[in-house]
């Protein structure tokens, strides 16, 4: 006598077996959807650090160049350490040619200077990508940045009878100086050596 086959338990356990793969591929696409928004992010950041940092550095040099005009007349060097430079112009545009290389743009109004600072606001070319998250298909990231431009020399003022044959000390730090002489001015400071430039926490 032959005995019937029992198909109860398997065809019960395949609709369980199809809802799980099918559960489990879900959080896969899901976790994939975190992880391009996460990457976009990313490149949203170095895109925003790099345009921050790029406008800093052009009104550095700047400066440096403004101080290298005026070295004869230390009576404006204060006041361009300060970062009030005579013929400075905007550096925004640096801030967005640095965002292009990091496919991504300033927004309008998205490039803010300050003292002695830029803030920066970009947003990245690309869309987060298609994914199981449908908003991401059309989503793109945004990030901020603040780089500051930190003087990084001092100098003692002369007296008034000064002759103009002197120029103060120029001391500046990790212990390097200047004794400038104005018959001879081949070795300057370079705007390094003025002017530090960072990111803000």
């Amino acid at each position: 006598m032959t005995r019937p086959r029992r198909y109860g338990d398997a065809g019960q356990a395949f609709p369980i077996y199809i809802t799980v793969v099918g559960g489990l591929l879900f959080l896969a696409l899901a976790y994939f959807a975190v992880g391009q928004a996460t990457v976009n992010r990313g490149g949203a950041q170095t895109a925003a650090d790099a345009a921050a940092l790029a406008a800093a550095q052009d009104t550095r040099d700047q400066l440096a160049g403004e101080w290298t005009k005026a070295v004869l007349d230390s009576t404006k060097w204060q006041q361009i350490f300060d970062g009030d430079g005579e013929g400075l112009r905007p550096s925004c545009r640096r801030a967005q040619e640095l965002a292009q290389q990091n496919d991504a743009h300033v927004l309008a109004g998205g490039c803010r200077p300050g003292f002695l600072s830029y803030t920066v606001t970009v947003e990245t070319n690309k869309t987060m990508g298609k994914s199981v998250v449908p908003i991401t298909e059309s989503r793109r990231s945004k990030a901020h940045a603040r780089a500051v431009i930190k003087p990084l020399c001092t100098f003692k003022p002369l007296p008034s009878n000064a002759g103009h044959d002197v120029l103060p000390r120029l001391t500046c730090e990790n212990n390097r100086y200047w004794d400038l002489d104005p018959r001879d001015l081949t070795d300057l400071p370079k705007p390094q050596d003025l002017f530090d430039v960072h990111l803000a926490d």
